[in-house]
């Protein structure tokens, strides 16, 4: 089936689905939701393949125009002038229309779980940790996304030893994803008097927030030990037992809470938290198997790997899976416009994909 082909055929599907909706009556109330978002889903690639369409019934008109033996000396000349544009904007179209054909992860649409944990270089690592917490939340309010704290670990002067938080919003896993890894900062640290450049990380997990029914727990998988709050160095910050720790038995997965006073809203954060764990460790092992059959692939989720190095001295933000570097720390770390970077590792993904198609 040819290229052409394939999108008449979207565009007739579409219209199929419309003669339907336009007679709910007929539908079960499942088929008219499921129908909708069909529909729905449709629209842009259908607007997209008719001006394709539109685009390859010009070039052929233009081309009979200029094959005419007949036709006059000027309309031929506007005709070549007409194929010479048009041949120009159809591979564009035609590489358009075929990322949005492209498979898309089931993921994208949902809420994100980002957890962030300082690595090596003490303190430092810990304020860096705090910045990265802060930048995320920064290009939350930018993309008019709802960011909460689940639970931080702070050393209590900036810095952040673990953090979790909930990011929600449109299309939020679709964006956060290529951040899970190693983050690398270089900076001379506030502490340090004699100047040096110190070198520190911390490791940024993004896990699609799981819904029920993506992911069913079994009571009887689970160990759930309840115990007293303690906040640093064993200093007690609640006088009831109403810290919850979750172990899933089957994975060995565990998740601890305690920044609430109630063991209700404890254990309730837990299990989010849980829940996404287990639906990204389903998702690591199918993404392994894909995996397997090629070298590397950007969002597969390793986190063992340096993705990115935030240079102070040099203002210098590089993303090593795409060999980006940019001039503009501030913007993006301080002020949160983290597109800058999250955009070219979208469209470098569509393209691998492409090649891959």
């Amino acid at each position: 089936m040819s290229f052409t082909e394939k999108l008449t055929k979207l565009v007739e599907k579409q219209a199929e689905i419309q003669e339907k909706l336009n007679h709910p009556d007929k539908l079960e109330q499942q088929e008219f939701i499921e129908l909708s978002k069909e529909f729905s889903d449709l629209g842009p690639i259908v607007e997209t393949a008719n001006e394709y369409l539109k685009l390859e019934s010009e070039l052929t008109e233009a081309e009979e125009i200029i094959a005419d033996e007949d036709a006059d000396a000027e309309m031929k000349e506007l005709a070549e002038e007409e194929l010479v544009e048009l041949k120009k904007t159809k591979p564009g179209l035609e590489d358009k229309i075929k990322i949005m054909l492209l498979p898309k992860d089931k993921a994208d649409e949902k809420n994100a779980i980002l957890e962030i944990r300082a690595g090596t270089g003490g303190d430092e690592a810990a304020l860096f940790g705090g910045n990265l917490l802060r930048m995320y939340q920064r290009y939350a309010e930018q993309r008019g996304w709802k960011f909460e704290i689940l639970s931080s670990s702070d050393t209590g002067i900036g810095g952040v030893k673990e953090a979790t938080a909930s990011i929600s919003g449109k299309s939020v896993f679709a964006h956060m994803k290529f951040e899970s890894g190693v983050h690398r900062v270089q900076r001379v640290p506030e502490t340090e008097s004699s100047g040096r450049i110190h070198t520190s990380a911390a490791t940024v997990a993004v896990l699609p927030e799981a819904e029920d029914i993506d992911i069913k727990i079994e009571e009887k998988d689970l160990r759930i030990d309840i115990f007293r709050a303690s906040g640093p160095g064993g200093q007690s910050v609640n006088t009831t037992d109403s810290a919850v720790r979750i172990v899933h038995l089957p994975t060995g997965i565990t998740v601890q809470q305690q920044d609430e006073k109630s063991q209700h809203k404890n254990r309730e954060k837990a299990m989010k938290i849980l829940r996404s764990r287990l639906y990204d460790h389903e998702r690591q092992l199918a993404d392994a198997e894909r995996a397997s059959e090629r070298k590397s692939q950007v969002g597969s989720g390793d986190r063992s790997e340096r993705i990115r190095t935030y240079n102070y001295p040099q203002s210098r933000v590089t993303d090593h899976r795409i060999n980006l570097t940019l001039y503009k720390i501030v913007e993006i770390v301080e002020q949160g416009d983290l597109d800058l970077l999250v955009e070219p590792l979208i469209a470098d993904d569509q393209a691998r994909k492409l090649a891959e198609s």
